[in-house]
């Protein structure tokens, strides 16, 4: 991925993950990554955790989003803190559209083809 300062959604490269996941990758600094997501309904990340501290915004639909041993529903324009090693999972409610902030940058995902 370039190392761009201004990203064009349309332009940017979608990574089908299964399961009705999608990624696009829209920024990497030195320091952290931007990821933009399309979900289906009812899709799953399932539990995982990962070194990096996780930042994220939901632009439309939702999430059951777990985080440790607490349930938590998510909403359109809500937002998450994701403590690195922590185990979280997701399950979208409706077509859901997010964007997650990785520091570092996380670059490894469990579930990549």
């Amino acid at each position: 991925m370039d190392n761009k300062m201004v990203i064009n959604h349309k332009e940017v490269e979608k990574v089908d993950m299964g399961k009705g996941v999608i990624r696009q990758d829209f920024a990497m600094g030195k320091n952290l990554n931007v990821l933009h997501w399309n979900m289906s309904d009812q899709s799953v990340v399932g539990m995982h955790t990962h070194p990096q501290e996780q930042f994220g915004y939901v632009i439309k639909g939702g999430f059951r989003l777990t985080i440790g041993d607490k349930e938590y529903e998510l909403k359109e324009g809500d937002a998450y803190l994701v403590p690195a090693d922590v185990p979280h999972g997701f399950v979208a409610i409706g077509e859901t559209e997010a964007i997650d902030v990785f520091a570092p940058v996380k670059t490894v995902f469990p579930w990549d083809k």
